[in-house]
């Protein structure tokens, strides 16, 4: 028999969207349960963007012994093994998904480790039996990796990134497929550990999102890191062979040729996970996998919402989190925002050197038709880069030539995914050029080159 319990939230999903979205829902004077199949804390924290970080940064530590080095220091890496790299990558997973865990306790969410599915306006049935009913659901279900033809996932040989970051041993080469954000940072990882790395882009360039500009430094460090990268280009299969797989490229200009590899990571996006959790049979018709919502979140059935992968919105944590906010402070009538704004997203790669962005790039602009005014700044025009070694990259910004409104900034270099946030500041709170070129920055500091930007803008740099 049924069991039958009443609240006023059900989550479905305990990643960046539904926890966050639980707690805050909470805060409203909410009754919140969460159901969850896998661990708290979702992709994002236990094979997401929290493991990666942390392989980001012993890569970081590994690729600085040869400045180490050069002060005398004598190292000796014979005992080098990536497992215990690995075993801190999950150790700080796991430490995470622990503290979402206690943060929903403490605020009072109830939690269900259990598989739910929607089976009604106002209720949920999990696979257990029971049946919650809910005032409001908020679908917050996050995404899964996206396998293309021939290269479906084997977990051995051809890999999600969930297979990549689950990895013990390195491969002697790698072949990674699709080089936006997720491609680009196991490229950096694997590199700097001393795998063969391999980079196929369908598109012109890497990081096609990102502006071209700050794309070509990047590729350019690339490049001098010996990691082969083949734009314009696409995977049409692959066979084994003595040498392990023999991949076939297909350039669009210019014969097919083959790589031989050990392994395959395909890094191609992520599909919503939006299957057979009974939103179809309330009327909700899915939009290439993706869940079409009104102002708020709010689906065409009043009490349903969604949040985060699920939706046609950027696919990254923060986004989801905010989302999902939104979502429930407008179940509770104290909307702040109807939706986010995508010009006040941050993007960020966690590559060396790092990219970070906000707003649109020079090439949206062009396509769009919309006149603007570029300023650029050297990375090496700020001292503390040259003190810390950290020269290479750049500071970009785009303005309207008339107000001077910014419409984005692009910055890459040591820190970039810091530093871009002086800027979402300054835009979603309407700050101009000018106001930032006056306001003193601490000597020395990275943030100087933003100052300096500024004052590119309104035309008296003071170091370049």
């Amino acid at each position: 028999m049924d069991e039958t319990k009443e609240f006023d939230l059900v989550v479905l999903g305990a990643g960046p969207g539904g926890y966050v979205g639980a707690i805050r829902a909470t805060q409203l004077g909410m009754s919140v349960a969460v159901v969850e199949e896998d661990k708290p804390g979702g992709v994002c924290l236990n094979i997401g963007c929290i493991p990666s970080k942390a392989l980001i940064h012993q890569a970081q530590l590994f690729s600085a012994i040869p400045s180490l080095q050069k002060m005398g220091i004598v190292v000796d890496t014979s005992g080098f093994a990536y497992q215990k790299v690995w075993k801190s990558s999950r150790l700080a997973a796991r430490k995470l998904s622990k503290s979402v865990e206690y943060l929903l306790q403490k605020n009072g969410v109830t939690y269900f480790s259990d598989r739910g599915a929607v089976s009604g306006p106002h209720s949920v049935t999990l696979a257990s039996g029971k049946t919650l009913q809910a005032r409001n659901i908020l679908v917050a279900t996050g995404s899964r990796p996206r396998e293309i033809p021939g290269f479906a996932f084997d977990g051995q040989r051809i890999l999600s990134s969930t297979d990549a970051l689950l990895m013990e041993t390195l491969p002697k080469r790698m072949l990674i497929l699709g080089a936006g954000a997720i491609g680009v940072e196991f490229a950096h990882v694997f590199n700097a550990f001393g795998v063969e790395v391999f980079v196929v882009e369908m598109l012109e360039s890497m990081l096609p999102l990102e502006d071209r500009e700050c794309v070509e430094v990047l590729e350019n460090t690339f490049k001098k890191r010996k990691i082969k990268l083949f734009t314009s280009c696409r995977a049409k299969g692959y066979s084994e062979s003595p040498e392990g797989l023999s991949v076939v490229l297909a350039p669009s200009e210019g014969e097919e040729f083959s790589l031989e590899v050990d392994k395959v990571l395909v890094a191609v996006g992520r599909t919503p996970n939006t299957d057979n959790i009974g939103l179809e049979k309330l009327g909700v018709a899915l939009q290439r996998g993706f869940i079409p919502v009104q102002d708020g979140y709010q689906t065409v059935v009043p009490s349903v919402y969604a949040a985060g992968d699920v939706v046609d919105s950027p696919l990254l944590a923060h986004v989801a989190s905010k989302e999902a906010e939104i979502a429930v402070e407008h179940m509770a009538g104290h909307v702040t925002q109807n939706r986010v704004n995508p010009d006040f997203i941050p993007g960020c790669v966690y590559c060396e050197p790092e990219l970070g962005s906000v707003g649109k790039s020079e090439h949206e602009l062009k396509a769009l038709g919309v006149p603007y005014q570029k300023a650029v700044f050297p990375f090496r025009g700020a001292g503390k880069s040259v003190a810390i070694e950290k020269t290479e990259g750049l500071f970009k910004v785009l303005v309207d030539p008339g107000s001077h409104r910014i419409l984005g900034v692009h910055i890459v270099g040591e820190q970039a995914t810091e530093l871009i946030h002086e800027m979402t500041l300054a835009m979603t709170q309407g700050i101009s050029p000018a106001q930032i070129a006056g306001m003193i920055h601490a000597h020395p500091t990275l943030s100087e080159g933003l100052m300096e930007l500024m004052r590119v803008v309104e035309g008296w740099p003071i170091h370049v």
